[in-house]
């Protein structure tokens, strides 16, 4: 059949709403710039122009063009090229975001599929389309689908008052003050329009989202929530870091096992939780100085930029300031913790380390039968909201950014102990600091717990244990856990998702 009518043909088989999706996902706001076949243009007019037109004249008529475009590109686009251009991401994301949808065209090559992932040194399990998907696109997406056409008509309402921000802007005349978002897939083309308007004018981004929240928190939710949807849960779900779909990450496993007993059951649970969680793993043992920076380097490539979240659990010996590596050499903590944050492929994105060493040798001993407790009791005062926020500085959009971010944002580091302390083990199943983690969040998975949450039961647990020195002292002591946050979202735990089923069915 001719390929002209076979894209007709696949392009009258989607559905206004499908197609404004498609749109959306394959118009991918975050794509990596400048590279290898980029010409460096404005894509101004390839992202919002389209959607604009659509919304105006009621007609699909130029995001079928888009796509038509897109579909004779990857057509006639030969995967020869050593270095990743950027229609080898575009190919990847309009191929995962068809899948997403179930709307694969039945005329796309996926052997040019495979040969781009090949170019990406994907692993078999790295090959999911779900990796493809953007995450944050996709709580978008379910933003969307909470709003009726009239809350997102509100939306562009609250916008076009913004003169300062739409001055000037050609697609915001083209669509006009007044809109009728009822037509089938006209609301989702303007919701995706105020999205990627906002984030072409550095307003919001995977992190920053407040500029959304304040258009949705000015929608009458009477009028605007589909049922059973409100305005505070829709904001709320704004306020997670988007970690949707499998995988939930890539999780790499550092650990010395020489002169560390229980070392090979640390691996195997940290391991056995990682998979659970849905993330991608990755192990070293016995790491050495070379080792990490060997990892660093690994994590530089491109196919890192498609994990939504970093966590890296490093379980050695160690004192207050730095932890013992396999040959005996030492390394300081706050130099490992402060040169994995700044890789690029992981910017805007959540990352979680769990430091399990020995951070001196004090303990917090416990002497005789009797354990006294004691308590402190504090003054409460009752103040108004209203008064402080009459009290509060007015911050305007003038003086805000998102464009630059210091290194350690979007950071948490959780440490086994408190500093100058013991990190306590057991002889055959290693750090009880690791044991007490893991099953704490393999309980915790499917039940809507933030990472801080479990952090905080687990404080709590691991202090509740009495834990004894293996020298011939015999000390009975506790230990102490804590984490610092840099954390700009909340982190959930996801539900469980395992990487050979397909737990998605496909949006309408």
């Amino acid at each position: 059949m001719d390929e002209v009518i076979q894209v007709t043909q696949w392009l009258s088989s989607i559905t206004p709403r499908k197609k404004a999706k498609l749109f959306f996902f394959t118009t991918h706001a975050d794509a990596p710039s400048p590279m290898v076949g980029s010409n460096d243009v404005d894509t101004h007019e390839e992202t919002q122009l389209p959607l604009a037109t659509t919304v105006a004249l009621h007609n699909f008529k130029n995001i079928d063009g888009f796509l038509k475009k897109k579909v004779n590109t990857f057509s006639c686009y030969n995967v020869i090229e050593n270095e990743i251009t950027k229609t080898d991401y575009e190919y990847l994301r309009f191929y995962s975001a068809c899948k997403y949808l179930d709307v694969v065209p039945p005329f796309l090559d996926l052997e040019k599929i495979s040969a781009i992932q090949n170019k990406f040194e994907m692993t078999d399990e790295e090959r999911d389309y779900r990796l493809l998907l953007d995450s944050a696109d996709l709580v978008l997406e379910k933003v969307c689908d909470s709003l009726k056409p009239a809350g997102v008509s509100q939306m562009w309402t609250a916008l076009r008052k913004d003169r300062n921000l739409i001055r000037g802007v050609k697609t915001i005349d083209i669509i006009g003050f007044f809109v009728d978002p009822n037509p089938t897939g006209i609301k989702e083309c303007l919701f995706f329009f105020i999205v990627r308007f906002l984030q072409k004018a550095d307003k919001i981004n995977r992190v920053n989202t407040n500029r959304l929240e304040r258009l949705i928190a000015q929608c009458d939710e009477s009028s605007s929530c589909e049922e059973g949807k409100t305005i505070d849960f829709i904001i709320d779900s704004l306020r997670f870091y988007p970690t949707e779909l499998y995988p939930f990450g890539f999780c790499l496993i550092m650990c010395v096992i020489e002169g560390r007993d229980g070392a090979m059951q640390e691996i195997e649970k940290t391991m056995e939780i990682s998979r659970h969680l849905g993330m991608i793993t990755h192990t070293e043992k016995n790491p050495t100085k070379e080792t990490i920076e060997l990892v660093k380097k690994e994590l530089m490539k491109p196919k890192y930029q498609f994990y939504s979240s970093f966590t890296c659990w490093f379980m050695s010996h160690g004192d207050s300031n730095s932890m013992v590596l396999a040959d005996g050499e030492t390394i300081e903590r706050e130099w490992f913790l402060t040169s994995f944050p700044d890789i690029s492929t992981f910017q805007l994105k959540p990352k979680v380390f769990f430091m399990v060493s020995c951070r001196g040798a004090n303990k917090f001993s416990l002497k005789g039968d009797e354990f006294e407790g004691q308590s402190a009791t504090c003054d409460y005062y009752d103040i108004g909201s209203a008064l402080i926020r009459n009290r509060m500085l007015d911050i305007t959009d003038s003086v805000r950014d998102i464009s630059y971010v210091q290194p350690m944002m979007g950071t948490l580091v959780a440490y086994s102990t408190i500093l100058d302390h013991l990190s306590g083990r057991a002889n055959t199943h290693g750090s009880i600091y690791v044991d007490r983690a893991c099953v704490l969040m393999s309980e915790n998975i499917s039940r809507g717990r933030s990472l801080t949450e479990i952090l905080e039961h687990l404080s709590q647990d691991l202090h509740e244990i009495l834990q004894e020195t293996m020298d011939e002292d015999r000390i009975v002591y506790k230990q102490a856990c804590h984490y610092d946050s840099f954390f700009r979202k909340t982190l959930k735990l996801p539900y469980t998702r395992h990487p050979k089923e397909d737990v998605h069915s496909a949006p309408q």
